[in-house]
């Protein structure tokens, strides 16, 4: 596993296709990290849509967030899957953030979060509104995930550092 980036160095951009449930539409484009400069972004890294540990982690985001936006910062989930699977996986949960496809899995390389097997490690990297990696956790095994309130302690030292 490569370390990726470390923690005050700029994050490594990327575009990626995915989409976001609005109401009944599931809205289909590309996200550009670059392009959301000026927000912090969550960028939740999963193994795959529809598995028990995800489904948990990518709901409690998703009904959590209002408390991002409070804090200024928007949730991307990344995964292999490719978007048709994405809508799927919102539609059926009711997932209300955009879920974006890694289907060749660079963007996961470029952070060191690939893993033999499981294809992705289930990781959490918080990005500063310039752009900069202020803080990550990446789980060996990942049967849990970083919780609401720890990402929502994380960001609020983000905002005021």
């Amino acid at each position: 596993m490569a370390s990726g980036p470390q923690i005050g160095s700029p994050a490594p951009d990327f575009t990626l296709p995915g989409g976001v449930l609005t109401g009944d539409t599931f809205e289909r484009r590309d996200h550009t990290l670059s392009a959301a400069r000026g927000r912090a972004v969550v960028l939740a890294f999963y193994p795959g849509d529809n598995t028990a540990v995800c489904t948990k982690q990518l709901c409690s985001y998703s009904s959590g967030l209002e408390t991002f936006e409070g804090l200024d910062a928007e949730v991307w989930g990344i995964s292999p899957q490719g978007v048709d699977s994405h809508e799927s996986f919102a539609r059926g949960h009711g997932l209300r953030m955009p879920l974006l496809a890694d289907t060749g899995r660079e963007t996961a390389r470029a952070y060191g979060v690939t893993a033999p097997g499981i294809g992705v490690r289930r990781s959490v990297f918080l990005i500063g509104p310039d752009g900069v990696l202020r803080w990550k956790h990446v789980a060996l095994l990942g049967a849990t995930f970083q919780s609401l309130d720890t990402l929502a302690e994380q960001l609020s030292g983000i905002r005021t550092a």
